[in-house]
């Protein structure tokens, strides 16, 4: 007996068993999260298609092409010529396409918008019902947190960077569909085939490693971090046991990494001993986010993170002995 086929998309009523092979489209898949998750899920048996603009001429994939079931397409997610085709064949979506972060969207804020809201807005119209959706969002979201700066996913929602405004109408939309789960994620870190200086702890590591020596401007605001293989694997997580986490919001991150950016310079000061930092006493910093979030309900659907702040960071070391951000330097 055959299961029911939805009209609109060919795909079954009831879905697949957990544990089957999925036709899944990742969006942005060779970015900083995709090219560390992609491979993850071709060799877990999936089929994969990458759409990516590829914008920062990254080759992040490359050890992806001796998979038979790994597609990739060069296209934006904003052209409906180009994603709607992908849609069609998809069992499961990772929208991971995004201009992430304040400064990058402070630059470019009529692309922000278009790929990180309207472009999803566009591609939940065009979903059918039993297509499953795997989104990340954002724990910055919480901007400050109430009082106590304590965050859990029923916390009031106070984005302060236009990313984060953007994130959270998307999560709203997103959460209207009967076939989602939306992980907002905390800062990530880690060593990626698209690798990303920007992100504070990778920041601070390669300061310290280049520079010894970081000027902190509010070193007592607090953030939960994530390392991008944790990543990784909550997106395979929520696969394999979506039918008890669809319709539901999870923040993801580590629960011992509730840290300060003062903290934070201290666990890497126990790697570079001679890496010096010091708390301004004029300044403030324009992201002004200050939390500390809870994760608990992802935890207890079994998700557990593999990778300490520590472990990041050694890895990180190592991985700042191979890349220099030298463009403009004269050595």
């Amino acid at each position: 007996m055959t299961d029911a086929v939805d009209a609109n998309s060919g795909h079954s009523e009831q879905g697949k068993p957990p544990n089957m092979s999925y036709n899944i489209l990742v969006t942005g898949g060779a970015g900083y999260i995709g090219s560390t998750l992609v491979p993850r899920l071709l060799d877990a048996g999936h089929k994969v298609t990458v759409l990516d603009n590829f914008m920062f001429k990254q080759s992040s994939l490359n050890q992806c092409c001796h998979h038979e079931g790994f597609s990739v397409v060069r296209g934006d997610i904003r052209s409906e010529q180009t994603t709607l085709p992908l849609l069609k064949k998809a069992d499961v979506i990772f929208p991971l396409a995004a201009l992430v972060g304040a400064p990058l969207c402070s630059r470019d804020p009529i692309g922000a918008k278009t790929t990180n809201h309207d472009a999803i807005t566009m591609m939940l119209k065009h979903v059918s019902r039993n297509q499953r959706i795997i989104m990340p969002t954002t724990n910055s979201a919480y901007g400050s947190g109430d009082e106590n700066n304590y965050c859990t996913e029923d916390s009031p929602l106070r984005p302060i960077s236009q990313y984060a405004i953007d994130k959270v109408a998307v999560e709203k939309e997103l959460m209207e569909h009967p076939n989602v789960i939306s992980f907002r994620l905390a800062t990530v870190f880690g060593m990626s085939p698209r690798m990303r200086l920007d992100l504070l702890v990778n920041d601070f590591v390669y300061r310290a490693a280049n520079d010894r020596f970081v000027v902190l401007f509010e070193g007592h605001f607090k953030r939960n971090y994530i390392h991008v293989r944790d990543v990784a694997r909550v997106f395979e997580h929520g696969l394999e046991n979506f039918e008890n986490m669809k319709g539901q919001i999870f923040n993801v991150g580590l629960s011992d990494a509730n840290v300060s950016k003062k903290e934070l310079c201290e666990h890497i000061q126990k790697f570079v001993p001679e890496f010096c930092f010091v708390d301004a006493e004029v300044g403030r910093d324009p992201d002004q986010r200050n939390y500390i979030v809870s994760n608990a309900k992802v935890e207890k659907t079994g998700y557990r993170p593999n990778v300490s702040l520590d472990d990041g960071i050694q890895e990180l070391l190592k991985g700042f002995v191979m890349i220099k951000n030298s463009i403009y330097a004269n050595i």
